[in-house]
């Protein structure tokens, strides 16, 4: 009878929730033709094209169901900085502390301060000798550029922070190796859709990164680590126990590694496969070949145009926050709309503004110089219906909301695709190779992953 009693509540319960109504003042609701689920499946597969989507049938907010969560999407990009400023109405804590026990098995707290723009350039010249990367000279190796990026990237941002295995190419090419293993399935993780063999991969991939990254083990001499050093003290300040620690370092190594490998596969794909924007870079890194170390990556007006561009054509994470209360937003246009306390916000960039056709024309194309004047410097001034767009792209975040890492990220990439393209012959296996489709499984988490690789071979250039 009991049993009975709370079945025919939870239905009572479920069919008041999904009777609910539009209000006045509050955006489009999309509820989907599906109970209670509305419109999680085709959110969490690709999560651009359903919200494309929206955007084409409602404008730039609407309120959808996904699994009886009810979600509003704001793409007025224009907007993004006045209404994530209210942290009283929006909270962006609670779910990001939900994803994180998903992921990380435990609520951790998040990043501890902006990290230090460490110099890379030591470790990532002694990853790229010819006896790390076991090649001869003049000798060509073939290989995927994702996995030729992100391996070396990680490597070199670990040693860089973590400051271990220095000297140990064998245990930093298994840690690498786990962390693939892991970072492949989160995304299912953080929608807990993982089966039960991938639920044993991660946990085995999180046992074994647990086991490296105890503190203990950690290099943090302080002249070298003094992020690492402070952050492990923050943490025993703030009376977290060892086994917590060991966790809260797997969540700082994803944090710091898992986008900048990514992002620099884009670069370098998107420059072998555009002869004129890889040349163009070339003759500015040549150009600048007299400056000091410290120099040479504060002129690259072309490189940095590259960047951006790819930036907004790849970083695609989602913004969200829990509506703590009522709340009132503004548009751009002077349109008012009403949040409902209990619902989820969400702002997705990758749509607004950075694949917006009314801001970036052929948005879906890569264009090298699109974020340059005529005369070569850095061109700020976009346009959306003769309102000049705040943000023509946001890879790193919103105002108030800046990714703390985004240097440290902007550095290594830099200086891994300078060392590649000074130091090494680099060059696609078949001429007319195209890039590989994103994982649309990717957008919501940062920069995008590629659904395949893209062939290359290399050879140190003597």
């Amino acid at each position: 009878m009991m049993w009975t009693a709370l079945l025919l509540l939870g239905l009572a319960v479920l069919l008041l929730y999904a009777r609910r109504t539009r209000r006045r003042n509050e955006p489009p609701l999309d509820k989907g033709m599906i109970p209670w689920l509305g419109h999680a499946l085709e959110f969490g597969k690709d999560a651009a094209k359903f919200l494309t989507r929206m955007k084409q049938k409602h404008g730039d907010i609407f309120t959808v169901r996904a699994a009886g969560q009810y979600i509003t999407v704001l793409l007025d990009s224009n907007c993004y900085d006045a209404v994530l400023s209210d942290v009283v109405s929006l909270d962006q804590t609670s779910y990001a502390q939900v994803l994180m026990k998903r992921i990380f098995i435990k609520s951790l707290c998040q990043n501890y301060c902006h990290l230090e723009n460490f110099s890379m350039q030591n470790n990532l010249q002694h990853l790229v000798t010819p006896s790390e990367m076991g090649l001869k000279v003049s000798e060509w190796k073939k290989d995927g550029l994702f996995d030729f990026c992100y391996s070396l990237l990680f490597k070199t941002g670990y040693l860089t922070v973590f400051g271990a295995e220095k000297n140990n190419s064998a245990a930093l090419a298994e840690i690498y190796e786990e962390f693939r293993r892991f970072d492949k399935l989160l995304p299912k993780l953080a929608r807990t859709t993982e089966n039960k063999e991938e639920k044993q991969i991660a946990s085995s991939a999180r046992e074994k990164l647990w086991k490296w990254l105890t503190p203990s083990r950690l290099d943090r001499k302080p002249e070298r680590q003094s992020w690492l050093g402070n952050y492990v003290q923050h943490l025993q300040d703030e009376g977290v126990d060892a086994e917590t620690q060991r966790r809260a370092m797997l969540l700082q190594l994803w944090v710091t590694q898992g986008n900048a490998g990514p992002a620099a596969f884009w670069v370098l794909g998107y420059l072998l496969t555009h002869p004129e924007a890889l040349r163009t870079v070339r003759e500015e890194i040549q150009g600048g070949k007299h400056l000091r170390p410290e120099e040479k990556q504060k002129n690259t007006p072309v490189f940095d145009s590259v960047l951006t561009e790819t930036l907004r054509l790849t970083a695609a994470a989602l913004i969200t926050r829990e509506v703590k209360q009522d709340k009132k937003i503004c548009l751009s246009n002077g349109q008012e709309y009403q949040l409902r306390r209990g619902d989820r916000l969400c702002i997705f960039p990758f749509i607004s503004p950075q694949m917006d056709p009314q801001i970036h024309q052929q948005p879906e194309m890569f264009q090298f110089d699109r974020f340059l004047n005529a005369d070569g410097t850095k061109k700020k001034d976009f346009f959306k219906e003769g309102l000049r767009v705040k943000n023509p792209s946001v890879p790193w975040g919103t105002k108030d909301n800046l990714c703390p890492g985004r240097q440290f990220a902007v550095s290594a990439i830099k200086e891994l695709v300078f060392t590649i393209l000074t130091g090494f012959d680099l060059e696609l296996c078949e001429k007319n190779a195209k890039l590989p489709l994103v994982d649309p499984s990717r957008y919501g988490f940062g920069i995008l992953q590629p659904a395949g690789d893209l062939e290359i071979r290399y050879r140190i250039r003597s």
